[in-house]
């Protein structure tokens, strides 16, 4: 999803302010329920290190880069297709906010916290419980296609708009990665996070993990600066399991 150039709030007095996103070092939560928290901007690069070229994205192919912190997964799609209109979102306190569109010159890319609202399932190098389900795929989920599983417990959600949970256990939506698209070079950074995020429980519940993989939880939430590396998730994980 494309970074808006403005949030609107609502001050004590009343009055309208404009607040340019990347001058918010803090979550931002606006009156009309949007949630927005900007971090380092990181321009993604491919398995080589070079910079990801938006038009080689494969279609409805799993994608991980880790942001905003170095233990953090998240996933990048290119969909069939985009949301035909902005998606009120809510989160499970209640807190609304809204979904636009992907970015790309069609608009139909999207990246994701690869971390599962309900029970935290995330991919690892060992496995992966959580993956995007192709269009003509089936799932025990639910009765749609082109979404992603979380096939620990069912949970589902629809990439396309927004990553809106639609089935199982989860409470509220994935949040969102939000990128940035260069079109002079058809280039990738990824800026902030919108929506509800999981990362303090994360951290809190996978200490053991985060000192296998990083060295530590301390070293795990360091924030990603400058680059990430995209690579496929089968080529990050040795088995990518769905339901």
């Amino acid at each position: 999803m494309e970074r808006r150039d403005f949030f609107k709030l609502v001050t004590s007095s009343a009055a309208v302010v404009a607040i340019s996103p990347s001058l918010i070092t803090t979550r931002l939560q606006a009156h009309d329920g949007r949630l927005y928290e900007s971090y380092e901007k990181v321009q993604l690069l491919d398995k080589d290190g070079n910079p990801l070229k938006a038009s080689n994205i494969v279609n409805e192919e799993n994608y991980i880069f880790n942001y905003p912190f170095v233990g953090t997964p998240a996933m990048l799609l290119n969909l069939p297709e985009t949301c035909k209109e902005p998606v009120t979102l809510k989160s499970s306190e209640g807190e609304e906010y809204v979904w636009n569109e992907g970015t790309g010159s069609k608009k139909t890319i999207v990246a994701y916290a690869a971390i599962c609202t309900h029970s935290l399932t995330h991919p690892n190098k060992s496995e992966s419980f959580l993956s995007y389900m192709k269009k003509g795929g089936k799932t025990m989920a639910c009765q749609q296609d082109g979404v992603i599983v979380c096939s620990s417990h069912l949970s589902a959600f629809e990439p396309k708009c927004g990553a809106k949970n639609i089935a199982g256990p989860a409470d509220q939506p994935l949040a969102a990665i939000v990128l940035e698209h260069d079109t002079a070079n058809d280039t990738l950074h990824a800026v902030g996070v919108l929506g509800p995020d999981k990362y303090h429980d994360y951290f809190k519940a996978f200490r053991t993990e985060m000192k296998k993989e990083w060295g530590g939880k301390r070293k795990a939430k360091k924030k990603v600066t400058d680059s990430a590396k995209v690579v496929k998730l089968s080529e990050y994980t040795k088995e990518i399991i769905q339901y």
